[in-house]
């Protein structure tokens, strides 16, 4: 790494308490909770202030409007099993004005990816194994 680049991330770093602080008062405002991993996280603040800014930047892109943000982040958890961030996502997308029905008909897409991954897996087994 370049000393320039260096300097630049330690002067950064230096402020890592305070942006850590920002980061978790805008997440509440932005989720309406402070997830469990960013309390945890927040107790190492170099790592929290570099690894959540890039998280919260990535969060909200300018070319998506936050409720679609919020139903892509409902349609991962569901897909992934992520009950949690499930519960967290379905409250933020609340908030961002998204209804029931939307938040439903994410759920149902979602879903689609889960059974179409376990289909493609298994048939493609069923298949290898001389079963067809």
């Amino acid at each position: 790494m370049r000393d320039a680049t260096r300097d630049c991330m330690e002067e950064f770093l230096l402020h890592a308490e305070e942006i850590g602080d920002d980061i978790i008062d805008d997440v509440e405002e932005m989720l309406g909770v402070v997830p469990f991993i960013f309390k945890k996280m927040r107790e190492r603040p170099r790592a929290f202030a570099l690894t959540s800014l890039g998280d919260f930047m990535v969060s909200r892109p300018e070319s998506l409007e936050e409720k679609t943000a919020e139903l892509i982040f409902i349609a991962a958890a569901a897909a992934s099993c992520s009950e949690q961030c499930l519960r967290v996502h379905i409250g933020a997308a609340k908030m961002a004005g998204a209804t029931d029905d939307e938040i439903l008909d994410t759920i149902f897409i979602a879903s689609l990816i889960g059974k179409t991954k376990i289909l493609a897996q298994s048939l493609r087994v069923l298949k290898e194994t001389g079963h067809e």
